[in-house]
């Protein structure tokens, strides 16, 4: 990478990375307006990883596009028109998550095998696999998503280093310290609306 066009990616970097550091801050919150934020992020981090060429993750970022508007419009309204609450991931969710992991590692891999330049076709395919589970889990406001994007995000930060994305690796190791804090936040969170409803019964 030039000079002139590194320090470019590092000034898109720390953009996104401030709107991301919101996003999460506010998802770790259960506040709804995280997906504004992460939205904004999502858009900036679509071009910083097409010129990466981690194409998995530009991929990735779409999907990331599509579910954050899936997931405003879920915890607005939910099944029933109103507001879903924060739950755990049921076996059959777990089921689908780990679907979704296998079958997006073989199509991203099979993929940026055959069709990219990609040099890091399995390394970015995993991180992707993770990723999208989570998210899909984000989007249903259930609690696992945390483990599947921390999950994600351990794989991801040695391989950030390699492209020389340094100011997303950082963020991404502050993720994974939210994204921690988030599942325990988020399970105390059903652990006191559970001990709510007798109460209200």
């Amino acid at each position: 990478m030039t000079e002139e066009f590194l320090t470019n990616l590092i000034g898109l970097q720390s953009i996104g990375t401030a709107l991301g550091v919101m996003q999460v801050l506010l998802a770790r919150k259960n506040n709804i307006h995280n997906y504004l934020f992460g939205i904004a992020s999502i858009l900036i981090g679509l071009w910083v990883h097409y010129e990466s060429k981690l194409y998995a993750d530009l991929v990735l970022h779409l999907y990331y596009l599509g579910m954050s508007i899936y997931g405003w419009v879920y915890w607005k309204y939910g099944k029933q028109h109103e507001e879903a609450p924060i739950s755990s991931a049921s076996p059959n969710e777990y089921i689908k998550a780990i679907g979704i992991v296998v079958g997006c590692f073989i199509l991203m891999s099979t993929w940026l095998v055959g069709f990219t330049d990609s040099d890091v076709p399995f390394w970015d395919a995993t991180t992707s696999a993770f990723a999208w589970a989570g998210m899909w889990l984000m989007a249903k406001r259930k609690l696992q998503n945390w483990v599947f994007l921390n999950i994600s995000n351990v794989i991801s930060i040695p391989l950030l280093i390699y492209k020389d994305l340094y100011v997303y690796a950082g963020l991404t190791v502050f993720l994974f310290i939210v994204g921690t804090s988030g599942y325990f936040t988020w399970r105390k969170i059903i652990k006191n609306e559970q001990d709510q409803q007798p109460a209200n019964a």
